[in-house]
């Protein structure tokens, strides 16, 4: 069970949804919420304020951790603030390792100001390299956030990527009692797709059923149900941000890595743009045997 989650924010609208969004989940799972802000070393900072030297991004960094406390605590979220210096890529991720949280949650985008500091530039980085799954989350008018989560999407390439992102999914699904969506996409290139056709060729659709077949027994086993199957053709984070917004999805789960052969299931090489397109919150996970 979730039990403590990091949040890191700059102050902008996705942080704030990515905050709201944290404390839904804590709040069912009574867990604890460290929200962190980073002031960001490699952008000068220091100015003097009457007869004081002050470093404003430190003095920004309070101001908006103390507005995220007061929230946490109007929704009953036990929560602590950190203010740290240091490179905000290199700190978040520091702090996203498994003895000290369990889940990050964040904001896909960031904002200019004083530093610089545009907390989407460093999504990407945390993603691909926390220890612990990552929720992304946008503050766009046309971004939804829904909780408890009702349906839950994985696309799935089979790769060992995709397919602890299957088990992360179905455990989730099991908790809320979700409907889990399976979905394989095949890329709608020429060495997949016959020139002006949208059919598969037998070969290929029989290997993409297979992976579903597999992936859901997965699912299954790990006690999802219901479970839906489906093959889409077309571009892999088109496809799937199609999908969430035509299903009612509430959550997409990602392997942050996939195949990188001649069936071209670039799925984790696609995983940042989803996150930076998906209508609802992203959850990336990888195999959890591989360390870098």
């Amino acid at each position: 069970m979730t039990t403590r989650l990091l949040v890191p924010t700059d102050g902008s609208d996705s942080a704030r949804a990515a905050l709201e969004h944290a404390l839904d989940i804590a709040a069912d799972r009574d867990a604890t919420v460290n929200v962190l802000y980073v002031a960001d070393t490699n952008e000068p900072s220091l100015t003097q304020l009457g007869g004081d030297v002050v470093d404003v991004l430190e003095r920004e960094g309070d101001e908006i951790l103390s507005d995220a406390a007061a929230l946490a605590e109007d929704r009953g979220v036990s929560a602590t603030t950190t203010v740290v210096q240091g490179d905000p890529r290199k700190t978040i991720a520091d702090h996203a390792t498994v003895d000290e949280v369990d889940l990050v949650v964040m904001g896909a985008h960031g904002r200019r100001g004083i530093s610089e500091y545009v907390l989407g530039s460093v999504t990407d980085y945390v993603v691909n390299r926390s220890e612990v799954p990552v929720v992304t989350v946008r503050g766009a008018d046309d971004a939804t956030r829904r909780y408890p989560y009702a349906d839950v999407l994985v696309p799935t390439d089979g790769s060992d990527h995709a397919t602890a992102a299957v088990e992360r999914a179905a455990s989730i699904a099991t908790r809320h009692g979700a409907t889990l969506h399976l979905l394989s996409i095949v890329d709608e290139l020429p060495e997949t797709i016959a020139s002006g056709s949208s059919q598969l060729s037998e070969q290929l659709e029989e290997n993409v059923q297979e992976v579903l077949d597999e992936a859901e027994a997965i699912a299954r086993r790990a006690g999802a149900d219901p479970v839906t199957t489906t093959v889409s053709t077309g571009s892999v984070p088109r496809e799937i941000t199609a999908y969430a917004d035509a299903e009612g999805i509430d959550l997409v789960v990602m392997g942050t890595h996939g195949h990188t052969g001649l069936d071209r299931h670039l799925l984790g090489s696609f995983s940042e743009r989803v996150i930076q397109t998906s209508p609802v919150p992203v959850l990336t996970t990888r195999r959890t045997a591989e360390r870098d």
